[in-house]
């Protein structure tokens, strides 16, 4: 699926439900029936999905299936790897990095990554979710990394970026005592910036890739770039890219715009 193609099929996907406009791409894990299970297809095809933007950058629009109330289904984000398959993994599938380098891809594409969550986020769900740069959710959303009851680890990301995210004390409960939090809980620890009706979701990712798209897109990659930079190159990495911004066209004409706005004020 990791195609060299100028345009994303959005016909080609069967793990994923794929919706472009001009700024930005919004991509639903489609695996209902096993309540989004991140399996080798679904991997492949997030490859895909990051080829493409890395060649024609837009915001990345993350989310899971959307409840039904008049069927009873729950909405769910991803109930974590699917188990039939990690279950057949060995030793060389896990130094191979199957599910850590694709989230790792997804964390340092160009543009930000927001990732809609609604119901279970789970294991890989979960840490797939803490690669996005912001995360929404709803009441009904439950996250946390089970992966130590399996006897496995949570191996693609939880370690190090939930302990960014939320601190030690927690990442540790999350990852050695199994616990799961609610949307609320992860709301008050920021590890969501909103918390919203299951029906104002999409909407409110939008919104926020609404005020992303009016930004400079160069000034958003680049401050992307430098913000996830190591410690030990700043400054110089920061004067260096702004030197790049300095040059820029858009630098002058915005700019200009704010002093003709503040004339007219």
């Amino acid at each position: 699926m990791d195609d060299p193609g100028t345009a994303l099929d959005a016909a080609a996907f069967v793990a994923l439900l794929v919706e472009e406009s001009g700024d930005r791409l919004t991509v639903r894990l489609h695996r209902p029936e096993v309540r989004n299970a991140i399996d080798q297809t679904m991997v492949d095809e997030l490859h895909a999905v990051c080829a493409y933007l890395e060649r024609t950058p837009k915001v990345l629009i993350l989310a899971g299936s959307a409840g039904d109330p008049e069927t009873g289904t729950k909405a769910i984000f991803a109930s974590g790897a699917d188990i039939g398959q990690l279950r057949e993994r060995r030793r060389d599938d896990a130094l191979a990095g199957i599910n850590s380098s694709l989230f790792d891809r997804i964390a340092k594409l160009p543009m930000p990554v927001v990732a809609a969550l609604d119901g279970f986020a789970l294991g890989g769900g979960a840490e797939l979710a803490y690669a996005a740069d912001f995360r929404i959710g709803t009441p009904g959303l439950r996250m946390g990394n089970p992966e130590t009851g399996l006897g496995i680890m949570a191996a693609a990301g939880a370690t190090w970026r939930l302990r960014e995210l939320v601190g030690e004390p927690l990442a540790k409960e999350i990852l050695l005592a199994g616990r799961t939090l609610t949307g609320q809980d992860c709301l008050n620890i920021g590890l969501i910036t909103e918390l919203v009706e299951p029906g104002d979701l999409l909407d409110a990712a939008h919104a926020l890739a609404d005020r992303i798209a009016r930004q400079d897109p160069l000034a958003v990659r680049v401050t992307k770039t430098v913000f996830h930079s190591p410690r030990e190159i700043h400054p110089l990495i920061d004067n260096l890219a702004q030197g790049v911004l300095f040059e820029s066209a858009a630098k002058f004409d915005r700019m200009q715009q704010f002093l003709d706005r503040k004339k007219q004020s």
